[in-house]
Protein backbone atom coordinates (compact mmCIF):
# COMPACT_ATOMS: atom_id res chain seq x y z
CA UNK A 1 0.00 0.00 0.00
CA UNK A 2 1.09 3.72 -0.43
CA UNK A 3 1.14 6.21 2.06
CA UNK A 4 -1.27 8.06 3.21
CA UNK A 5 -3.52 10.02 5.71
CA UNK A 6 -6.89 9.32 6.44
CA UNK A 7 -9.91 11.60 8.51
CA UNK A 8 -13.09 11.76 8.73
CA UNK A 9 -15.52 14.65 9.46
CA UNK A 10 -19.12 13.37 9.06
CA UNK A 11 -21.27 11.98 11.84
CA UNK A 12 -23.43 9.09 10.01
CA UNK A 13 -27.35 8.93 11.23
CA UNK A 14 -28.75 5.27 9.82
CA UNK A 15 -31.36 3.59 10.03
CA UNK A 16 -35.35 3.38 9.94
CA UNK A 17 -36.78 6.28 11.88
CA UNK A 18 -32.95 8.37 11.63
CA UNK A 19 -34.33 11.76 10.52
CA UNK A 20 -36.66 11.83 13.49
CA UNK A 21 -33.77 10.51 15.88
CA UNK A 22 -30.79 12.74 14.92
CA UNK A 23 -32.21 15.71 13.17
CA UNK A 24 -33.39 17.85 16.17
CA UNK A 25 -29.66 17.21 17.77
CA UNK A 26 -28.04 18.45 15.16
CA UNK A 27 -29.84 21.70 14.53
CA UNK A 28 -29.10 22.56 17.99
CA UNK A 29 -25.70 23.12 16.39
CA UNK A 30 -26.19 25.37 13.30
CA UNK A 31 -27.18 28.94 13.50
CA UNK A 32 -30.69 30.55 13.32
CA UNK A 33 -31.38 30.75 9.30
CA UNK A 34 -31.43 27.32 7.29
CA UNK A 35 -31.46 27.07 3.40
CA UNK A 36 -33.05 23.78 2.53
CA UNK A 37 -32.07 22.50 -0.88
CA UNK A 38 -33.99 20.31 -3.36
CA UNK A 39 -34.62 18.60 -6.41
CA UNK A 40 -37.55 18.84 -8.66
CA UNK A 41 -39.93 18.22 -6.30
CA UNK A 42 -40.49 14.30 -5.02
CA UNK A 43 -39.49 14.91 -1.70
CA UNK A 44 -42.82 16.64 -1.39
CA UNK A 45 -44.43 13.71 -2.59
CA UNK A 46 -42.73 11.22 -0.81
CA UNK A 47 -43.08 12.96 3.02
CA UNK A 48 -39.77 13.73 3.28
CA UNK A 49 -40.28 17.35 2.78
CA UNK A 50 -42.75 17.64 5.88
CA UNK A 51 -40.88 15.92 8.16
CA UNK A 52 -38.00 18.18 7.59
CA UNK A 53 -40.11 21.10 7.65
CA UNK A 54 -41.77 20.33 10.78
CA UNK A 55 -38.59 19.22 12.56
CA UNK A 56 -37.02 22.88 11.37
CA UNK A 57 -40.37 24.46 13.18
CA UNK A 58 -40.01 22.63 15.93
CA UNK A 59 -36.11 23.80 16.31
CA UNK A 60 -37.32 27.31 15.57
CA UNK A 61 -35.30 27.98 12.83
CA UNK A 62 -36.08 30.67 9.84
CA UNK A 63 -36.12 28.52 6.42
CA UNK A 64 -35.00 29.94 3.10
CA UNK A 65 -35.63 27.56 0.44
CA UNK A 66 -33.79 26.86 -3.02
CA UNK A 67 -35.52 24.29 -5.49
CA UNK A 68 -34.78 23.04 -8.75
CA UNK A 69 -31.60 21.20 -8.59
CA UNK A 70 -31.20 19.38 -11.54
CA UNK A 71 -30.34 15.47 -12.18
CA UNK A 72 -26.58 16.92 -13.54
CA UNK A 73 -26.29 20.39 -11.68
CA UNK A 74 -25.26 23.28 -13.34
CA UNK A 75 -22.62 25.26 -12.62
CA UNK A 76 -25.32 28.20 -12.99
CA UNK A 77 -27.71 26.53 -10.62
CA UNK A 78 -24.30 26.49 -8.06
CA UNK A 79 -23.78 30.27 -8.75
CA UNK A 80 -28.09 31.21 -8.09
CA UNK A 81 -27.96 29.04 -4.78
CA UNK A 82 -24.83 30.84 -3.86
CA UNK A 83 -25.94 34.29 -4.32
CA UNK A 84 -29.28 33.28 -2.36
CA UNK A 85 -27.31 32.32 0.61
CA UNK A 86 -25.59 35.41 0.74
CA UNK A 87 -28.64 37.40 0.35
CA UNK A 88 -30.44 35.56 3.38
CA UNK A 89 -27.52 35.66 5.59
CA UNK A 90 -28.00 31.57 5.93
CA UNK A 91 -26.14 30.11 8.94
CA UNK A 92 -26.44 26.68 7.70
CA UNK A 93 -27.50 24.44 4.64
CA UNK A 94 -30.02 21.55 4.89
CA UNK A 95 -29.32 19.05 1.40
CA UNK A 96 -32.24 16.79 1.10
CA UNK A 97 -31.97 14.54 -2.06
CA UNK A 98 -29.48 12.34 -4.27
CA UNK A 99 -26.40 12.94 -5.10
CA UNK A 100 -27.17 15.90 -7.48
CA UNK A 101 -28.63 17.95 -4.84
CA UNK A 102 -26.10 16.79 -2.21
CA UNK A 103 -22.96 17.75 -4.59
CA UNK A 104 -24.50 21.08 -5.26
CA UNK A 105 -24.99 22.34 -1.88
CA UNK A 106 -21.42 21.21 -1.65
CA UNK A 107 -20.58 23.93 -4.35
CA UNK A 108 -22.90 26.49 -3.35
CA UNK A 109 -21.50 26.36 0.37
CA UNK A 110 -18.06 27.39 -0.79
CA UNK A 111 -19.17 29.71 -3.61
CA UNK A 112 -21.43 31.38 -0.97
CA UNK A 113 -18.21 31.98 1.19
CA UNK A 114 -15.82 32.40 -1.43
CA UNK A 115 -15.67 36.45 -2.96
CA UNK A 116 -13.38 34.69 -5.94
CA UNK A 117 -15.55 32.93 -9.35
CA UNK A 118 -14.82 29.02 -8.04
CA UNK A 119 -15.18 27.56 -11.26
CA UNK A 120 -12.26 29.93 -12.13
CA UNK A 121 -10.35 29.39 -9.13
CA UNK A 122 -10.04 25.64 -9.31
CA UNK A 123 -9.30 25.15 -12.93
CA UNK A 124 -7.58 28.13 -13.92
CA UNK A 125 -5.56 29.17 -10.70
CA UNK A 126 -5.45 25.70 -9.56
CA UNK A 127 -6.18 26.64 -5.65
CA UNK A 128 -8.39 24.36 -3.80
CA UNK A 129 -11.11 25.84 -1.24
CA UNK A 130 -8.83 25.86 1.94
CA UNK A 131 -11.00 23.49 4.54
CA UNK A 132 -13.43 24.77 6.68
CA UNK A 133 -13.77 27.38 3.93
CA UNK A 134 -17.77 27.58 3.57
CA UNK A 135 -21.26 27.30 4.89
CA UNK A 136 -21.55 24.54 7.35
CA UNK A 137 -23.75 21.84 5.84
CA UNK A 138 -25.91 18.21 6.14
CA UNK A 139 -27.31 16.17 4.20
CA UNK A 140 -30.18 13.89 4.34
CA UNK A 141 -30.34 11.42 1.66
CA UNK A 142 -33.31 10.22 -0.21
CA UNK A 143 -31.59 7.72 -2.50
CA UNK A 144 -28.42 5.70 -2.55
CA UNK A 145 -25.54 5.80 -5.28
CA UNK A 146 -23.05 8.18 -5.18
CA UNK A 147 -22.07 8.16 -1.82
CA UNK A 148 -21.44 11.97 -2.02
CA UNK A 149 -22.85 12.60 1.38
CA UNK A 150 -19.62 10.70 2.68
CA UNK A 151 -16.65 12.86 0.71
CA UNK A 152 -15.78 16.80 -0.69
CA UNK A 153 -16.12 16.02 -4.35
CA UNK A 154 -18.94 17.29 -6.36
CA UNK A 155 -19.92 16.98 -9.65
CA UNK A 156 -20.48 19.95 -11.62
CA UNK A 157 -21.30 20.95 -15.16
CA UNK A 158 -20.51 24.00 -16.54
CA UNK A 159 -22.71 24.21 -19.94
CA UNK A 160 -21.31 27.42 -21.16
CA UNK A 161 -17.76 24.96 -21.57
CA UNK A 162 -19.00 22.29 -22.19
CA UNK A 163 -16.82 20.84 -19.17
CA UNK A 164 -18.88 18.26 -16.77
CA UNK A 165 -16.02 18.51 -13.97
CA UNK A 166 -14.87 16.95 -10.17
CA UNK A 167 -14.78 20.13 -8.09
CA UNK A 168 -13.78 20.35 -4.78
CA UNK A 169 -16.45 21.73 -1.78
CA UNK A 170 -17.65 21.39 1.97
CA UNK A 171 -17.90 17.97 4.02
CA UNK A 172 -21.38 17.91 5.13
CA UNK A 173 -20.84 17.94 8.58
CA UNK A 174 -23.39 14.60 9.31
CA UNK A 175 -25.82 12.80 7.01
CA UNK A 176 -28.77 11.17 7.58
CA UNK A 177 -29.47 7.36 5.63
CA UNK A 178 -32.76 6.09 6.18
CA UNK A 179 -33.52 3.43 3.63
CA UNK A 180 -37.30 3.76 4.05
CA UNK A 181 -36.97 7.03 2.33
CA UNK A 182 -35.67 5.46 -0.62
CA UNK A 183 -38.80 3.48 -1.19
CA UNK A 184 -40.54 6.33 -3.61
CA UNK A 185 -37.91 6.33 -5.79
CA UNK A 186 -38.44 4.72 -9.38
CA UNK A 187 -36.60 1.81 -9.80
CA UNK A 188 -34.78 3.03 -12.86
CA UNK A 189 -33.08 5.49 -10.66
CA UNK A 190 -32.53 3.11 -7.54
CA UNK A 191 -30.55 0.62 -9.99
CA UNK A 192 -28.77 3.80 -11.66
CA UNK A 193 -27.54 4.42 -8.04
CA UNK A 194 -26.31 0.48 -7.57
CA UNK A 195 -24.43 0.84 -10.40
CA UNK A 196 -22.93 3.64 -9.65
CA UNK A 197 -21.60 2.83 -6.29
CA UNK A 198 -20.31 -0.52 -8.03
CA UNK A 199 -18.35 1.32 -10.72
CA UNK A 200 -16.72 3.36 -7.75
CA UNK A 201 -15.92 0.54 -6.31
CA UNK A 202 -14.44 -1.45 -9.08
CA UNK A 203 -12.56 1.93 -9.78
CA UNK A 204 -10.48 2.02 -6.66
CA UNK A 205 -9.87 -1.38 -6.92
CA UNK A 206 -8.53 -0.73 -10.48
CA UNK A 207 -6.30 1.82 -9.39
CA UNK A 208 -2.43 0.33 -8.00
CA UNK A 209 -0.74 -1.01 -6.18
CA UNK A 210 -2.51 -4.58 -7.53
CA UNK A 211 -1.53 -6.40 -4.64
CA UNK A 212 -3.42 -8.56 -2.10
CA UNK A 213 -4.01 -5.03 0.05
CA UNK A 214 -6.37 -4.76 2.99
CA UNK A 215 -8.41 -2.02 1.03
CA UNK A 216 -8.83 -4.03 -2.06
CA UNK A 217 -10.05 -6.98 -0.22
CA UNK A 218 -13.00 -4.86 1.67
CA UNK A 219 -13.51 -3.67 -1.93
CA UNK A 220 -14.60 -7.09 -2.97
CA UNK A 221 -16.61 -7.36 -0.26
CA UNK A 222 -17.94 -4.59 -0.93
CA UNK A 223 -18.69 -5.59 -4.70
CA UNK A 224 -19.89 -8.76 -3.66
CA UNK A 225 -22.65 -6.62 -1.31
CA UNK A 226 -23.44 -4.51 -4.24
CA UNK A 227 -24.36 -7.14 -6.83
CA UNK A 228 -26.15 -9.33 -4.29
CA UNK A 229 -28.51 -6.84 -2.31
CA UNK A 230 -29.15 -5.48 -6.12
CA UNK A 231 -30.75 -8.94 -6.90
CA UNK A 232 -32.55 -8.92 -4.17
CA UNK A 233 -33.95 -5.20 -4.19
CA UNK A 234 -35.31 -6.57 -7.76
CA UNK A 235 -36.75 -9.44 -6.48
CA UNK A 236 -38.43 -8.03 -3.24
CA UNK A 237 -38.95 -4.01 -3.92
CA UNK A 238 -40.35 -3.12 -0.35
CA UNK A 239 -37.45 -4.89 1.82
CA UNK A 240 -35.51 -2.34 3.54
CA UNK A 241 -33.04 -5.15 4.11
CA UNK A 242 -31.56 -5.17 0.94
CA UNK A 243 -31.99 -0.97 0.45
CA UNK A 244 -29.92 -0.52 3.72
CA UNK A 245 -27.28 -2.77 3.00
CA UNK A 246 -26.62 -1.03 -0.42
CA UNK A 247 -27.42 2.24 1.44
CA UNK A 248 -24.06 1.55 3.29
CA UNK A 249 -21.99 -0.15 0.38
CA UNK A 250 -22.68 3.61 -0.94
CA UNK A 251 -21.27 5.29 1.84
CA UNK A 252 -18.36 2.82 1.57
CA UNK A 253 -17.92 3.48 -2.03
CA UNK A 254 -16.96 6.82 -1.69
CA UNK A 255 -15.55 7.68 2.85
CA UNK A 256 -12.53 6.99 1.39
CA UNK A 257 -11.91 3.48 3.32
CA UNK A 258 -11.10 1.81 -0.10
CA UNK A 259 -9.00 4.46 -1.79
CA UNK A 260 -6.62 4.40 1.53
CA UNK A 261 -2.93 3.76 0.18
CA UNK A 262 -4.87 3.76 -3.60
CA UNK A 263 -3.93 5.87 -6.96
CA UNK A 264 -7.53 5.62 -8.14
CA UNK A 265 -8.42 4.53 -11.76
CA UNK A 266 -11.49 6.86 -12.39
CA UNK A 267 -10.97 6.66 -16.32
CA UNK A 268 -14.26 5.52 -17.00
CA UNK A 269 -16.46 8.60 -14.78
CA UNK A 270 -14.14 10.75 -16.96
CA UNK A 271 -15.63 9.40 -19.80
CA UNK A 272 -19.03 9.75 -18.64
CA UNK A 273 -18.97 12.41 -17.19
CA UNK A 274 -17.97 14.14 -20.94
CA UNK A 275 -20.44 12.52 -22.15
CA UNK A 276 -23.37 13.52 -19.90
CA UNK A 277 -21.96 16.86 -20.74
CA UNK A 278 -22.58 16.88 -24.02
CA UNK A 279 -25.67 14.95 -23.86
CA UNK A 280 -27.23 14.81 -20.04
CA UNK A 281 -27.44 11.45 -19.79
CA UNK A 282 -28.42 9.14 -17.22
CA UNK A 283 -24.78 8.86 -14.91
CA UNK A 284 -25.21 4.87 -13.71
CA UNK A 285 -27.12 4.32 -17.54
CA UNK A 286 -23.81 5.88 -18.87
CA UNK A 287 -20.90 3.94 -16.44
CA UNK A 288 -22.99 0.67 -17.58
CA UNK A 289 -22.46 1.33 -21.81
CA UNK A 290 -19.11 2.48 -21.23
CA UNK A 291 -17.18 -0.13 -18.34
CA UNK A 292 -16.90 -3.54 -19.99
CA UNK A 293 -15.52 -2.34 -23.11
CA UNK A 294 -12.82 0.44 -21.62
CA UNK A 295 -11.84 -2.76 -19.17
CA UNK A 296 -11.13 -4.81 -22.30
CA UNK A 297 -8.73 -2.32 -23.57
CA UNK A 298 -7.60 -1.56 -20.39
CA UNK A 299 -6.96 -5.88 -19.23
CA UNK A 300 -3.74 -6.07 -21.13
CA UNK A 301 -2.13 -3.79 -18.10
CA UNK A 302 -3.53 -5.88 -15.07
CA UNK A 303 -4.07 -9.35 -15.94
CA UNK A 304 -3.61 -10.89 -12.36
CA UNK A 305 -6.05 -7.98 -11.27
CA UNK A 306 -8.83 -8.45 -13.63
CA UNK A 307 -8.42 -13.15 -12.93
CA UNK A 308 -8.58 -12.09 -9.45
CA UNK A 309 -12.04 -9.97 -9.93
CA UNK A 310 -13.36 -12.70 -11.77
CA UNK A 311 -12.89 -15.03 -8.91
CA UNK A 312 -13.31 -13.05 -5.84
CA UNK A 313 -16.35 -10.83 -7.19
CA UNK A 314 -17.76 -12.86 -9.43
CA UNK A 315 -17.41 -16.32 -8.25
CA UNK A 316 -16.04 -18.06 -11.06
CA UNK A 317 -13.89 -20.99 -11.48
CA UNK A 318 -10.26 -20.51 -11.78
CA UNK A 319 -9.40 -24.19 -12.54
CA UNK A 320 -8.56 -25.23 -16.49
CA UNK A 321 -7.93 -21.04 -17.31
CA UNK A 322 -5.28 -19.39 -18.15
CA UNK A 323 -5.16 -15.92 -16.45
CA UNK A 324 -6.11 -13.97 -19.68
CA UNK A 325 -9.43 -16.01 -19.93
CA UNK A 326 -10.10 -15.35 -16.16
CA UNK A 327 -9.81 -11.88 -16.59
CA UNK A 328 -11.63 -12.12 -20.01
CA UNK A 329 -14.42 -14.06 -17.99
CA UNK A 330 -14.79 -11.50 -15.66
CA UNK A 331 -15.11 -8.51 -17.75
CA UNK A 332 -17.80 -10.69 -19.51
CA UNK A 333 -19.80 -11.57 -16.22
CA UNK A 334 -20.12 -7.77 -15.32
CA UNK A 335 -21.57 -7.15 -19.06
CA UNK A 336 -24.25 -10.26 -18.34
CA UNK A 337 -24.63 -8.53 -14.92
CA UNK A 338 -25.54 -5.03 -16.65
CA UNK A 339 -27.83 -7.00 -18.86
CA UNK A 340 -29.80 -9.30 -15.75
CA UNK A 341 -30.59 -6.07 -13.85
CA UNK A 342 -31.80 -4.11 -16.82
CA UNK A 343 -29.79 -1.98 -17.70
CA UNK A 344 -28.68 -0.64 -20.97
CA UNK A 345 -25.35 -1.72 -23.01
CA UNK A 346 -25.35 0.17 -25.49
CA UNK A 347 -25.45 4.45 -26.11
CA UNK A 348 -28.33 3.96 -28.72
CA UNK A 349 -30.34 1.88 -26.01
CA UNK A 350 -30.34 5.44 -23.88
CA UNK A 351 -31.24 7.51 -27.12
CA UNK A 352 -27.39 8.89 -28.01
CA UNK A 353 -28.09 8.42 -31.94
CA UNK A 354 -28.75 9.35 -34.95
CA UNK A 355 -26.92 12.22 -37.00
CA UNK A 356 -23.98 13.77 -35.79
CA UNK A 357 -23.36 10.95 -32.97
CA UNK A 358 -19.78 10.21 -34.35
CA UNK A 359 -18.78 13.90 -34.12
CA UNK A 360 -19.84 14.70 -30.74
CA UNK A 361 -18.27 11.65 -29.22
CA UNK A 362 -15.62 12.74 -30.60
CA UNK A 363 -15.68 15.83 -28.86
CA UNK A 364 -16.51 13.94 -26.24
CA UNK A 365 -13.55 11.60 -26.49
CA UNK A 366 -10.92 14.65 -27.00
CA UNK A 367 -11.91 16.60 -23.90
CA UNK A 368 -12.13 13.76 -21.62
CA UNK A 369 -9.79 14.30 -18.48
CA UNK A 370 -7.00 11.31 -18.95
CA UNK A 371 -6.26 9.60 -15.73
CA UNK A 372 -2.75 8.32 -15.32
CA UNK A 373 -3.47 5.80 -12.97
CA UNK A 374 -5.39 2.99 -15.09
CA UNK A 375 -3.60 -0.08 -15.63
CA UNK A 376 -3.52 1.06 -19.23
CA UNK A 377 -3.31 5.12 -19.91
CA UNK A 378 -5.41 5.91 -22.80
CA UNK A 379 -5.72 8.80 -24.98
CA UNK A 380 -8.10 10.98 -26.88
CA UNK A 381 -7.94 8.39 -29.66
CA UNK A 382 -8.60 5.44 -27.45
CA UNK A 383 -11.41 6.43 -25.76
CA UNK A 384 -12.73 7.48 -29.23
CA UNK A 385 -12.55 3.89 -30.07
CA UNK A 386 -14.24 3.31 -26.88
CA UNK A 387 -17.36 4.92 -27.11
CA UNK A 388 -17.41 4.03 -30.88
CA UNK A 389 -18.01 0.32 -29.91
CA UNK A 390 -20.46 1.10 -27.29
CA UNK A 391 -22.96 2.74 -29.80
Amino acid sequence: MQSFDFSYPTTVHFGEGALARSLPGELEKVGKTVMVAYGGGSIKRNGVYDEVMELLAKAGKDVVEFDGIMPNPTYAKVQEGARLAREKNVDFILAVGGGSVIDCVKIISVQAWESRDLWTMEFEDHELPKPGAGIPCGAVVTIFGTGAEMNCGAVITNEATKQKNGMMGSFHSFAVLDPAHTLSAPMRQALSGAFDMLSHSMETYFGAPYDNNLSDLIAEANMRCIIENTRKMIAAPEDLGPRGELFWASAMAENGILKIGKATAFQAHMIEHQLGAYTNCNHGFGLAVIHPTMYRHMMAGAPEKFARFATEVWGIESKGKTVDELAAAGIDALEAYIAEIGLPRTLSEMGIEGDGVDEMLRAVADSTIIIPTCPKVLDADEVYEILEACK
